[in-house]
Order: structure tokens, then C-alpha cells, then sequence
């Protein structure tokens, strides 16, 4: 099987160019409708730091919205900050955060917790302690905490599969996905959750709760049927997408392609993840790095991504570095339907949702600075999407570089529509 994907991949790699729109939020044309300008708009999230990144974020049950994200490059103490007001400002954050948050290591995540027995949602964040290889070590595993009070207050640490354990994991991104389970056709309190190593092996872990107590099983490759493609790639960060609006029985899987070769891949599970279908590649118009994906109102999914492009020609006309076989074009999201995912269908359209700043670069453009993605998005009732990413968006630091900080932008798809 991995024969034929191998051709695939050494004689296309997955490449070429999108042929679907793109809408570009980046710069607003002369004469756009007033109701139509808050599009072009972002918000600044925090921007206290010289270098904030990788945020992620979820609706609390009073509308408002937790951001959480790392001091720095993928690591450091978590920081957050709330909005009240649907995302136009960030004025709150959490109140005495745990004092082991400020040891975190990696990316944080989270995720809302719904139980089937009437108990009260928690919320997990989750954070990892892969080897950054800088002299510090790592104690391994990953560390969680929960809160039962819509993230007023929350646990500390907790400490999973370390190099005190009897099994021992160096995660990466965990959990970059984390996705509710069913059984015999109905929603249990159990939820899978996966990450990868540094030698891009992907695991997945089983969350459940045993007399009110978190458990998580020990992690297992899940990919290993297809170990070949995986390495090749450099298989990480996956996506899992629930189909038919989030409750129905078959789930897909984005990958990351991390050595920017191949386009990321696609898979599918018809067994709450216990086997997967043989990837394939995704369209060159989902192409890209860490999406997140939600639903809109209207059944269309809203992806978010660091963009990656690879069509030959386009490379060699955008790429800011000479020779470079890629470029990106920043912060991106992808609409389309669940359908158009099973069918390797292009999709919808494309958005270009704010423009992140190159060294030199001093307006928008195409080609745009790829250190932007892993994103918090949330969906409200009335369809609006606030999406929330890191980048370079403008603000410089006091020696005159651009500041890499983290801002949310607000949106429609019936107003985004309008713009087609």
C-alpha cells in the first residue's frame, strides 16, 4: 500500500496551486459597505511580550472567551486573557492562575469536558514537556489541570507517563486534538487525545474519570499501520473532525506535514480511532500547518491554518528566500464542507484573514511571514467566529523589529460570502 503512496509523493508530493477564491481581510478595498468593515479589523489579544505565540482558546458558558498561551517561542509560562465582549477587547484574565503554570513547557490547549451523567463541564487545559535539546532536560509526559468552574479557578498541575513513570512519553503539542467518544452508536465520558515525539511516532491517550478522578491510558501509536508515510512526512499536530456537524460516527484526521515536502495528509476512522484509512494528500487549498477546525451554524466547516504553499511556479515567485521550494501566505482559513474533505474537493473558498509581517516588508502582500497559526477559534450561536493566532502584525519592539504578539479577528461567513 505505502508503494503506491510512495509514487505519489516522489513523483507529485502532493503540490501545485489552489484554484478556489481567495479572500483577502488583509486590506480593505476603497468602498466597502460599513457593515461589512469589521471584517478587516483585528484585535489585539496581548501584546506585553516581545514574543507571545501559539494561543488557543474556548467559549466560556457566559459568552465570554479564554485565550490561554505560552510566554515565548512555544514554551513558557501560560499566560490568558478573557474578553467579554465577543472579542472586540481582552480586558480580564484568570485570577490567581496555578502557580505550576508558570513552569509550563510547551503550547497550551484546551477543551471543554461535557458528561453524559448531568455532572457539571470541566475544562482541561493540557500541556506538554517534550526535550527542547537546551542543556534543561525534560521531566517528560504531559501536565493537565481542570476546572469545574467554567475557568474561574483550576487545579494544579498534574503530572502524566513522566521519566518517573513506568511508561514514559516526550510529547509534543498534546493534546493537539482531543476528541469526544462514542459507544454503540452513543457519547460516552471518554475522550481521545493525541500528540507526537520527536520522532514524529503519533500517540494517542484516553481520557476518563474513575469515581470523579481523571485517568488517562497509556499512550499508543495509533498511526503505526502506516508508520512508512509518517515518518516520511513528519507526520504531527493532527486535526480530528467529527462528521455531520460533530455527532456523527465517522471522524477525519489533518495532518501536518512538518518537513514541508509533501502537502498535509488526510484519514479517516470508522471506529472511534482504532484504524485508520491509508492518508492521502489534501488539496493543495488545505494545505498547511496546525488547523483547527469548528462548524458553523450552517454546517460548513471553518479551518484555520498556517499556510503552506508549494506549487512550483508560485514558490518561485513569492518566496522571500532564494532557492526556497515553499512560501507561506500567514494566517489562513479554509471554508468548505465535511463533504468536500471525504471527496478531496477544494472547497469553498479561501481566507486571508490578516497579513504577518517579513523582515522587510513594510505593507501586505501574498507572501507573508509563516511564524503564524496555532489557533483558538470559537463559534457563537448567531455565527459569528472569533479566531484567535500570533504573528507579526505591525507593532514593532524597541529596537525596531516586529513584535510577534497575539490578536483575534471577528467573522461571519454570510458576510465573508458577500465578499465572493
Amino acid at each position: 500500500m505505502f508503494k503506491k503512496l510512495t509514487d505519489k509523493i516522489f513523483f507529485s508530493n502532493g503540490a501545485g496551486d489552489y484554484s478556489i477564491p481567495l479572500v483577502r481581510l488583509d486590506v480593505m478595498p476603497d468602498g466597502t459597505p460599513e457593515e461589512l468593515k469589521y471584517l478587516y479589523e483585528i484585535s489585539t489579544v496581548d501584546d506585553g511580550l516581545d514574543y507571545i505565540g501559539h494561543p488557543d482558546a474556548i467559549l466560556l458558558k457566559d459568552g465570554s472567551i479564554l485565550d490561554v498561551y505560552p510566554s515565548g517561542h512555544g514554551k513558557g509560562a501560560v499566560r490568558s486573557r478573557i474578553s467579554y465582549d465577543g472579542g472586540v477587547t481582552y480586558t480580564g484574565e484568570i485570577e490567581n492562575q496555578p502557580k505550576s503554570w508558570e513552569t509550563s513547557r510547551e503550547t497550551p490547549t484546551i477543551y471543554r469536558l461535557e458528561f453524559s451523567d448531568g455532572t457539571p463541564d470541566k475544562i482541561l487545559l493540557v500541556s506538554g514537556n517534550p526535550d527542547w535539546h537546551d542543556g534543561k532536560g525534560s521531566i517528560g509526559g504531559f501536565n493537565f489541570s481542570l476546572s469545574d468552574d467554567e475557568g474561574k479557578s483550576w487545579s494544579e498541575f498534574e503530572l502524566c507517563f513522566s521519566k518517573k513513570d513506568e511508561v514514559t512519553v516526550l510529547p509534543i503539542v498534546s493534546m493537539a486534538s482531543l476528541t469526544r467518544l462514542k459507544e454503540n452508536g452513543k457519547f460516552v465520558d471518554k475522550w481521545m487525545g493525541f500528540f507526537h515525539d520527536s520522532k514524529f511516532v503519533n500517540y494517542k491517550t484516553i481520557l476518563s474519570f474513575e469515581n470523579g478522578k481523571p485517568v488517562w491510558s497509556i499512550p499508543e501509536p495509533y498511526f503505526a499501520q502506516h508508520r512508512a508515510i509518517e515518518k516520511k512526512a513528519n507526520m504531527c499536530e493532527v486535526e480530528v473532525i467529527r462528521s455531520q456537524q460533530g455527532q456523527g460516527d465517522e471522524l477525519c484526521l489533518i495532518a501536518r506535514s512538518n518537513n514541508k515536502k509533501y502537502n498535509s495528509l488526510i484519514s479517516f476512522s470508522n471506529d472511534e480511532g482504532k484504524t485508520w484509512s491509508e492518508p492521502r494528500f489534501v488539496p493543495s487549498s488545505l494545505n498547511g500547518e496546525r488547523h483547527k477546525a469548528d462548524y458553523s451554524p450552517d454546517d460548513r466547516l471553518f479551518i484555520t491554518f498556517r499556510s503552506i504553499e508549494r506549487g512550483k511556479d508560485k514558490a518561485k515567485k513569492h518566496s522571500a528566500e532564494r532557492g526556497k521550494k515553499w512560501f507561506s501566505e500567514g494566517w489562513v482559513a479554509w471554508v468548505g464542507t465535511y463533504d468536500d474533505l471525504k471527496n478531496g474537493k477544494e472547497g469553498q473558498y479561501r481566507i486571508k484573514l490578516a497579513h504577518t509581517y517579513l523582515k522587510n516588508q513594510k505593507e501586505p502582500a501574498l507572501s507573508a511571514n509563516a511564524d503564524t497559526g496555532y489557533c483558538g477559534n470559537v463559534v457563537f450561536e448567531d455565527g459569528m467566529i472569533v479566531t484567535s493566532t500570533y504573528g507579526c502584525f505591525g507593532n514593532k519592539t524597541a529596537d525596531g523589529k516586529y513584535q510577534t504578539y497575539v490578536v483575534s479577528k471577528r467573522l461571519k461567513l454570510s458576510d465573508v460570502d458577500k465578499l465572493i
